[in-house]
């Protein structure tokens, strides 16, 4: 296929579909692939005609399949954006901090402070910098998403086909995911399992704020306690479902905030918190299990708990 600075110049591109974009519907593909062109003007040209897979007309929802050769009409887009800036720290975690790869995907252990993916304020994230680093890996994508501030085990695809198979699992009960969390006060239970409905908000700042509402969708998660302190407990928070917070939102339902939690804890108890040295939010994604997509082996993944929340952990006093 072609490169993005050949994209620039209007004239007949003829392009062919390699593995890295297989099973992708054609409108998805060209949005991708024409960066900068509206969105109208890419459904006016498949509907016209102007865009055709292997010389004949289909629809946007085609599947690309491999080999399939792809016209696309003369048309100007976007010059290439200014190349990512790779942070020193984020590129030596996604260089030094991978805890598995094969030819379909990556478990990389996640560093805390840097967001999944660019958006509103965010220039770029692990998947636009392990992108740069990588240039001669054709397809990359994200499989999942953490918090910003939650560290441990993130799944990246490298092909389409490990991807797709990767999201049914999500969807289903394919993968288990287990969390450490170190919550507010004294967990008094073994074991409790939330079942509340969540619901996404918006507030006035345009900040995403989720609540547990009976409008929402269900949400189920399962605390088990690891370990009780004077005024903290760690525990294993396993989420059932996938929803937006989940844990960060049903931890503060029972009444115990996960310590350091700007959005859903409470002010004063984090201010206490951060004189404690705790300066970001205490969860962390430790275990991933789930069967390879392609060879069916069970795979069990574990991200030890960064230094420094294990320094932090270490200055508790047991009960």
């Amino acid at each position: 296929m072609k490169t993005a600075s050949e994209q620039t110049n209007p004239q007949v591109q003829w392009l062919e579909i390699s593995e890295a974009n297989t099973e992708q519907r054609l409108d998805n593909f060209l949005i991708s692939y024409l960066k900068g062109v509206p969105k109208t003007r890419i459904y006016r040209m498949v509907r016209k005609g102007e865009v055709r897979v292997n010389k004949g007309r289909v629809d946007v929802s085609y599947k690309l399949a491999l080999g399939d050769v792809v016209r696309i009409p003369p048309v100007r887009v976007a010059e290439k954006n200014d190349e990512v800036i790779v942070q020193p720290t984020l590129k030596y975690s996604l260089q030094n901090h991978i805890l598995y790869e094969d030819d379909g995907f990556i478990v990389l252990n996640k560093p805390a402070g840097f967001a999944v993916h660019g958006g509103s304020g965010v220039q770029s994230g692990v998947i636009e910098a392990l992108r740069q680093i990588r240039p001669q890996q054709k397809f990359l994508e994200l499989v999942h998403r953490l918090d910003k501030e939650t560290s441990g085990c993130l799944l990246i695809a490298k092909k389409r086909s490990v991807l797709k198979v990767l999201h049914e699992l999500f969807r289903g009960d394919g993968i288990q995911k287990t969390y450490l969390a170190l919550l507010t006060g004294q967990f008094k239970r073994k074991k409790q399992l939330v079942e509340v409905p969540l619901l996404k908000n918006v507030n006035q700042g345009g900040e995403r704020m989720v609540t547990v509402s009976q409008a929402g969708k269900s949400a189920e998660t399962l605390f088990t306690r690891l370990k009780a302190f004077q005024d903290v407990t760690l525990v294993h928070a396993a989420p059932k479902t996938g929803r937006t917070h989940q844990i960060r939102v049903h931890a503060a339902w029972l009444g115990h905030p996960i310590v350091a939690d700007d959005r859903y804890g409470e002010d004063q108890v984090n201010k206490a918190f951060k004189k404690r040295g705790y300066k970001r939010l205490f969860l962390h994604a430790e275990q991933l299990q789930f069967l390879h997509p392609v060879t069916g082996q069970a795979l069990h993944f574990t991200a030890p708990l960064p230094d420094d929340l294990q320094a932090l952990l270490s200055n508790e006093k047991p009960l």
